[in-house]
């Protein structure tokens, strides 16, 4: 027992290393490129081992967050044995790093490197590989922009970075929800079956969340084993030391691969940002995020004590978070679930609707407009846009510099976090009612809503589009936003 302690100790304070809340000079390098390194790692989950992969930085950490006005530039070295590639999040690079397999460039070989170089864009956003299995197995991590206004500002930053886990290989979970029938042909994206050898294959009971007070919706297809807050859960969580009275930028990061969360942030706190773009604050104790939304969180801490910040699963009664805790102040013991269930995410699109972008896109009206259908079902387990997977895909296309409309019209039973690769988009119409909503990259469309974005048509190349729920894309859930000149 000693023994078990003493290394649970070790990996704890490793993973809490991981993502200290401040690291800028996590960022700083003045001549070389930073160095990133995709690996294979080990975390310790409530006593047991789990290999996972991750993207560690030259201090030892996950992920990266630079200095206002620093540069992306970055190393990227591949220390597995599969081949893989980093999408950076939130980030708008020329299409050639836009970090899609294929897509022009292709995969990482084994121990093969490559250079990233271009302007970096402010916020809070995160970087993943794009293909669906080892962003399950948690090849993700944080990638902070600080901004110099947020530089100039008297707040400690904390990152929240989400995860799903489970202790199942991800291509047998991707084969039980498809019957075997999932693996569309995504060739062209270099994606190939890949070998996890080295993973605990055993464990959790793959099954779905009954659903039936839902109306029929399907809110959480799988069951993970746990979830995590920067790679711990709530037997073990986080404790982030803070001073009394201490005004936090709480940077939430969901990167789950088929999870929306319920922030709970216990005090009145404001969100400030969501996909790293400025909105009127909102003030609320409870934000919800769908899979790759982000979203900057105001909290102003009322004296001294400890402050949980939880993350709920939607329509079930897990949860994960983080403890931020002044000097002697009495840690309380959390529970990983909850008295009762959280409910769905959203949706009316209510918090959508209240959210209203800081600096909105000119007023202009749309040169091109698609109706995007959104559809599929748990049985055959198949996921379409306008009725096609990625191999029958036609892509939308657009013109570069055109102010293309994007009209989401969800017709299935789940909802869908829809992202558009090398763009910035607005939300501007909810359900038929015109709104000056945020900017993101990314909107969640629940079932049988219409979300409209607007955009300004970017570099002339194939861009992805695609639900960021992993086992949806992989069964098809994908196309091209085909950009010409």
């Amino acid at each position: 027992m000693p023994v078990n302690l003493t290394r649970r100790r070790m990996m704890a304070a490793a993973a809490g290393a991981a993502f200290a809340p401040m690291l800028p000079q996590m960022g700083r390098a003045q001549g070389a490129p930073l160095s990133l390194s995709i690996t294979r790692r080990v975390l310790d989950i409530d006593g047991r081992a789990a290999p996972v992969f991750g993207l560690t930085n030259a201090a030892g950490g996950q992920g990266l967050i630079l200095d206002p006005g620093q540069r992306f530039s970055v190393g990227l070295t591949n220390d597995t044995d599969l081949s893989t590639l980093i999408h950076w999040h939130g980030q708008i690079p020329p299409h050639d790093q836009d970090g899609v397999p294929g897509l022009p460039m292709p995969a990482l070989l084994p121990g093969e490197g490559r250079v990233y170089d271009f302007t970096a864009k402010p916020g809070t956003h995160w970087m993943h590989s794009h293909i669906p299995v080892q962003e399950m197995a948690l090849l993700a991590a944080p990638l902070i922009v600080r901004s110099a206004q947020e530089a100039a500002e008297d707040r400690q930053e904390v990152v929240l970075f989400l995860h799903d886990f489970s202790f199942r290989d991800p291509e047998e979970i991707l084969a039980d929800l498809s019957g075997g029938m999932a693996g569309h042909d995504m060739s062209a994206m270099g994606e190939a079956p890949q070998d996890t050898a080295g993973m605990d294959h055993s464990g959790m009971d793959m099954g779905t969340t009954d659903n039936s007070a839902m109306g029929g919706m399907d809110l959480n297809d799988i069951a993970f084993d746990a979830y995590l807050a920067n790679d711990r859960t709530l037997s073990d969580p986080q404790i982030v030391s803070v001073a009394p009275n201490a005004r936090i930028r709480l940077r939430v990061i969901n990167a789950a691969a088929a999870t929306t969360f319920w922030i709970d942030t216990g005090v009145p706190a404001r969100a400030v940002a969501v996909d790293g773009q400025a909105v009127l604050p909102v003030t609320s104790t409870r934000f919800g995020l769908s899979m790759a939304q982000r979203m900057d969180i105001e909290i102003d801490l009322a004296g001294a004590g400890a402050f949980p910040i939880l993350a709920l699963r939607e329509g079930a009664v897990e949860r994960t978070g983080l403890i931020l805790a002044t000097p002697g102040a009495a840690v309380p013991k959390l529970s990983a679930v909850s008295e009762t269930a959280s409910p769905a995410f959203d949706l009316d699109l209510a918090q959508e609707f209240g959210l209203r972008a800081a600096a909105p896109l000119a007023p202009r009206p749309a040169d091109a407009t698609h109706m995007v259908m959104l559809g599929g079902a748990m049985q055959p387990y198949v996921w379409t846009i306008d009725g096609q997977t990625w191999d029958t895909r036609t892509p939308l296309a657009a013109v570069s510099g055109e102010r293309v409309h994007l009209m989401f019209h969800n017709m299935s039973s789940m909802g869908h976090p829809m992202h558009l690769h090398g763009h910035v988009f607005q939300v501007v119409n909810i359900n038929g009612r015109a709104v000056n909503g945020a900017l993101r990259d990314t909107v969640y469309v629940p079932p049988m809503a219409q979300v409209t974005v607007a955009l300004d048509a970017g570099q002339a190349a194939r861009w992805m589009l695609h639900c960021h729920q992993m086992p949806h894309l992989a069964s098809g859930m994908m196309t091209e936003f085909d950009v010409t000149a």
